[in-house]
């Protein structure tokens, strides 16, 4: 099993860190790297869009979920 790791990024001009199992983080980057963006400027939309209430370590693993739950199961189309 992956420990937790605390990483650290540069958004909207400061420095601010989290703490992401290996699993979340490889998810998240994955994201970035399909979205076309980088992992800060993701980092950075999904801590804009948080409930203020959450703590941004939170945030990223609910947006991976998210993210994993979505690609499992794509909408359907009529």
């Amino acid at each position: 099993m992956s420990g937790v790791r605390k990483r650290s990024v540069t958004i909207r001009g400061h420095r601010t860190s989290f703490s992401l199992e290996d699993p979340f983080h490889e998810i998240i980057a994955s994201i970035a790297t399909s979205r076309g963006v980088t992992l800060a400027g993701l980092v950075a939309e999904i801590d804009a869009a948080r409930d203020r209430n959450s703590n941004l370590s939170s945030a990223l693993r609910i947006y991976a979920l998210d993210w994993v739950r979505n690609s499992a199961h794509p909408p359907a189309t009529f």
